[in-house]
């Protein structure tokens, strides 16, 4: 079951591409991240294809030692929704839910201060483009979770595409491994991650604000943790915890309930959290989340009304503690900005 109590249907063709829909903003979109935990390193990439727009949006995201970041990103021109391979990433499944590829061949502009990327043409313009080709395979952690809301025919519930941000939507940890080369240097990467699929109309300004923590402690030890918040409606807490179960197996148990809060900067920019997460089961986890490095990217849209929408997504690479253990992620973090200020401050 979906939280909201709906019934959700996941299968191994959900991997593959969706069928085209009528609506002008349909987004099929596919994001992985993996981190090393020994040598402290990652990285974030995305393909979202908007056909019926006229374009794909390719983000790739490095973290590097002392908190440098490359970071890419480009609307290249799409009109299909056949694959995901654009602007020099592609993502290629090679058995459904089990193992999927990334390659990339592009360039990524270095960072040494990634806050300049709040000004992103101005980042771009005023630091060092270096090739970079990334190639890593990912493997399965465990079973994904999620999928897309359906009736009790088994079709899908249709939404308003203006408030939709995505109907069909699954994650899974993954482990994975392979290499990273940046400006004729050469990282070998392997540890743990998560990756996500999603499909249906989206709008980045169709909800408030969210936070999400995508993170692994280990091959037995992960977990998913999200806040999600639209407007009118009690925020939505909402994710899975992979741990041992009574019996030494493990299990994944649905996230019931969420006590957050956060450490801001004085941009507002989540820089450290405390997060109390409590399971079906019963069963809290605390955990305590530091930024290691952190890149703020923005989404701008024109409403039809003109007014310009600003959407702020905050990507910082995480070190997590919990239970005497140590892990890597994501501390994600998306505000709709209103008079200069993000509307989900303080949570």
């Amino acid at each position: 079951m979906h939280p909201n109590g709906t019934t959700l249907r996941l299968s191994p063709e959900d991997d593959h591409m969706h069928a085209l829909e009528v609506a002008r903003n349909f987004n099929e979109s596919m994001y992985f991240n993996l981190f090393d935990h020994q040598q402290q390193i990652g990285g974030w990439f995305r393909i979202g294809n908007r056909p019926n727009e006229g374009h794909a949006e390719m983000s790739c995201c490095v973290y590097l030692p002392g908190s440098r970041v490359g970071f890419m990103y480009q609307r290249p021109a799409l009109d299909h929704n056949e694959r995901f391979d654009a602007g020099g990433m592609r993502f290629d499944v090679i058995e459904p839910m089990q193992t999927l590829r990334l390659r990339y061949q592009g360039s990524l502009c270095l960072l040494d201060d990634p806050q300049q990327m709040a000004n992103p043409r101005q980042a771009f313009l005023s630091n060092p483009m270096v090739r970079c080709t990334i190639h890593l395979e990912f493997a399965a952690l465990a079973a994904a979770f999620g999928g897309e809301p359906v009736d009790d025919t088994g079709a899908p519930i249709p939404q308003d595409p203006a408030r939709s941000f995505a109907r069909g939507h699954y994650e899974q940890h993954m482990r994975g491994h392979g290499t990273i080369e940046l400006g004729g240097d050469l990282l070998t990467i392997r540890g743990y991650g998560l990756r996500d699929h999603s499909w249906g109309p989206r709008y980045w300004q169709s909800i408030q604000w969210y936070r999400w923590l995508p993170l692994v402690f280990g091959p037995d030890f992960a977990m998913v943790v999200s806040v999600i918040a639209r407007a009118g409606d009690k925020p939505l807490h909402w994710g899975v915890v992979m741990d041992k179960g009574p019996q030494g197996t493990l299990v994944q148990r649905t996230v019931r309930h969420i006590v957050w809060h956060t450490q801001y900067d004085d941009q507002l920019q989540a820089i450290g959290q405390r997060v109390r997460v409590t399971t079906d089961c019963g069963a809290e986890y605390n955990l305590q989340g530091r930024a290691m490095a952190m890149i703020p990217l923005r989404n701008r849209r024109r409403s039809e009304n003109g007014n310009v929408l600003h959407t702020r997504i905050t990507e910082a690479m995480t070190r997590f503690e919990c239970a005497g253990r140590t892990g890597y992620g994501m501390a994600e973090y998306l505000d709709q900005i209103i008079d200069g200020r993000p509307l989900g401050h303080p949570c």
